[in-house]
Formats: structure tokens, C-alpha cells, sequence
């Protein structure tokens, strides 16, 4: 357990992360790098806090190094996203990949991997959808059917996201060991709790909440990054994206929609109609929602066509260093993909990485179009990485 990777989006870095960094130092990790989504997240937005203000928080509260999750992939589904991850971490070097999960249990997130990777479920989950269940619904009870008891780890947000991760370990052949720590807190997207006298809050719930009342749930020196860059008007402006969204995607030619990435079965003449009459996201939300599709769907849905990110998309080609203590850059010696801070000198790398470095800096452009103050363009590639 020399160099241990976390795959997250600190949106905002709270008590919990900061728990499970000493958690996985504490079990022997040498070395932590943590993959963070970097112009969007998972969720189907832009995140609340601007990249630098994480990534200073995830080094202060004990990471040794901060690579980029490029928006592309931090905007996809849960397979892709962990997908990514891995394959990332796994070229820079990691040995562990460590998470949390409401069921602490690697064997047991391996072994429903491993299911899920079986040609048997495919018939069964076909005939579950059927039935009119949505996706993941219609896994979890195939799950089951095959192997009972299986299908409850796939009923939880972390234990999902676990075994998407331990799906990609395997799937890629990597030399990763997983490393499922216990979810501590709140649930995701619960209320605030406690865990060992610390208070502790999703980072859901946590974005619902006004800034300065994060404080009690975040570690000291996130506060006092949080309330700086409050104070210089840089969290997300709810109302700057809806607008631009909604912007965006009026300004297209409905055909494009087509060949936006999570597009099918006519979901295009569904997002058409819905951008024609909706007068704010909720409404456009409403409009496309059906019984099939989950909400977290349409929202990355939503901001894939606002975006114009592809359907295809090869594996992440470079690493992009946004943050690291010193001592922890010689590890990108052994790095396997081309690895730097400056993302105008790995985009010369190969067309693949010209082509995500292009749609990774489209989509930052975006985000930075959303803050309460208006950043410029351009700072995916003009933004120093930091260093201490």
C-alpha cells in the first residue's frame, strides 16, 4: 500500500474526506494521490468551488498529489466515471484505490462486480427493463435473482460507485487493489451527524446550505478557503448556469442532439421539444422525466448536449497535475500516459489529447461562466498548479 489513489470531487472537501485521507494514511499509504472532477461533476453541473480552492484543501487536509478527472468523464455515468478514474490512477502508478462504501467489504464489491461482468445478468436485466424499471432497478433485482443478497450492495449510492470501481479494476487488468473504508457521517445527501465528536455532512447536503454555515462540517483550513473565495465571488451562481444552459442549448441545431453521449431510443426528439418550451432547468427537467430515465441521467444528459460532449470518447490520454507537494512530482517519472501541470504542453501529445484537452477546456470556459463574479477563458490552460 505504497501509493494509495481516491477518485472524488470535494465539492466541497469536508470533515469526511478529510477522515478518510488520515484513514488510509494511517492503514500505510506512502503516497496519496487523489483523481478530482475538473471543470464539471458527476452530477450533471458545474462544481460550487473553483478547481484551485479544492485542490488546496484536499493537500492541506494531507493528499500528496491532485490530477485532474477531465470533464468529459467527470460528467459521465457512474460506469465511465469510475472507469476513467482507475485507468488514470492506474497509469500514474497507484498500487490501492481506495473508498468509501456503506458496505466496507472489498471481497463482496469484487464479487458483485465479477457478477455484473457475467453475459447471464445482460438476459435478465433485459427482461427486468422491460417490465418498465429503470436501469439500475432492474440490475439490482437481476442481482439478486442470480445471486440473493447481491442485489443490496447495488441499492446504495457509495457501495454502486465501489463496485463501479472494482468492475474497471478488473475489466482493465489493473495491478490496483480496492480498499472500501466505511462511509462515515451522513448518508449521501442526509443531514448532518457526528463520528468520533467530529460533526460530519454530505457534501450534498452541504451545497444546499449557505456557505459561511459549512464551517462546523469542513476542516479549518477549508473554511478559510471557502470564505475567501466567497468573498472574491467565486461559488457557483445557481442562476448564471441556468440561463447559459438553456442558452446553449437553444443555440443548437435540434439534429445535433443525436449524437450527444446518453442519447437513445428517441431521447432526442424528447430534449428538442422539452429546450423549446422550458422556461427554467426545473421545467426542463420535468418535461423530459419519465419512469425510465433517473433524474441524474437527464441532468448529465442536459449538460453533455449543452456541451456538445460526444458520444465516443477514448480513455483519458494524459495526466494533468493541478496539484502536489514536491516531494510527491518524482512520481511522474514512472507515470505510463504523458503527465505535466501544463495542459497546453500534454494537448501536443497526440490527437487524442488535443481532442479531450479541447472539450475539457470548452466546458471549464463554461463553469467559469457561472461564477457570482464572471472569470475569463482560457484557464484550463493559463491556471498554475499548485504547489507547496
Amino acid at each position: 500500500m505504497d501509493f494509495t489513489g481516491i477518485i472524488a470531487e470535494y465539492d466541497p472537501f469536508h470533515n469526511g474526506h478529510a477522515a478518510q485521507i488520515a484513514a488510509v494514511r494511517a492503514a500505510g499509504a506512502q503516497c496519496i494521490a487523489v483523481c478530482m472532477s475538473s471543470g464539471a461533476v458527476q452530477r450533471g453541473g458545474v462544481p460550487i468551488l473553483p478547481e484551485r480552492v479544492r485542490v488546496q484543501a484536499a493537500l492541506a487536509a494531507g493528499a500528496d498529489i491532485v490530477i485532474a478527472l477531465p470533464a468529459p468523464y467527470a460528467c459521465a455515468t457512474a460506469e465511465q466515471f469510475a472507469a476513467s478514474g482507475v485507468y488514470l490512477l492506474a497509469a500514474l502508478g497507484c498500487d490501492t484505490l481506495a473508498f468509501g462504501a456503506e458496505t466496507p467489504d472489498a471481497g463482496a464489491l469484487l464479487d458483485a462486480a465479477r457478477l455484473l461482468q457475467c453475459e447471464e445478468i445482460d438476459d435478465v436485466i433485459r427482461k427486468n427493463l422491460a417490465t418498465g424499471m429503470t436501469y439500475a432497478a432492474a440490475r439490482a433485482e437481476a442481482a439478486d435473482t442470480l445471486r440473493p443478497g447481491t442485489g443490496t450492495l447495488l441499492r446504495t449510492p457509495n457501495n454502486i460507485l465501489g463496485i463501479e470501481y472494482c468492475k474497471a479494476i478488473l475489466a482493465q487488468h489493473t495491478p490496483l487493489t480496492p480498499f472500501a473504508l466505511p462511509r462515515l457521517g451522513a448518508a449521501h445527501g442526509g443531514g448532518a451527524g457526528e463520528h468520533a465528536g467530529t460533526p460530519m455532512a454530505s457534501a450534498s447536503f452541504l451545497r444546499s446550505l449557505p456557505q459561511p454555515d459549512w464551517e462546523p462540517f469542513v476542516p479549518a483550513r477549508a473554511a478559510e478557503l471557502y470564505g475567501k473565495a466567497a468573498a472574491e465571488g467565486l461559488l457557483l451562481d445557481g442562476a448564471k448556469f441556468e440561463t447559459a444552459i438553456l442558452t446553449l442549448l437553444r443555440m443548437q441545431d435540434p439534429e445535433n442532439f443525436a449524437q450527444v453521449r446518453g442519447v437513445s431510443e428517441g431521447l432526442e426528439n424528447r430534449l428538442a421539444a422539452a429546450v423549446r418550451e422550458a422556461n427554467s432547468m426545473d421545467d426542463l427537467y420535468t418535461r423530459l422525466k419519465t419512469k425510465r430515465y433517473p433524474h441524474a441521467r437527464l441532468r448529465r444528459l442536459v449538460l453533455d448536449a449543452a456541451l456538445q460532449l460526444p458520444a465516443e470518447l477514448p480513455m483519458p490520454p494524459y495526466l494533468h497535475v493541478l496539484g502536489a507537494r514536491k516531494t510527491a512530482l518524482p512520481r511522474l517519472k514512472q507515470a505510463a500516459l504523458p503527465a505535466g501541470t501544463a495542459l497546453a504542453d500534454l494537448v501536443r501529445s497526440s490527437a487524442e489529447a488535443e481532442k479531450i484537452g479541447r472539450l475539457h477546456s470548452k466546458a471549464t470556459d463554461f463553469s467559469s461562466l457561472c461564477r457570482e463574479k464572471i472569470q475569463p477563458m482560457g484557464l484550463a490552460f493559463t491556471a498554475k498548479a499548485v504547489v507547496i
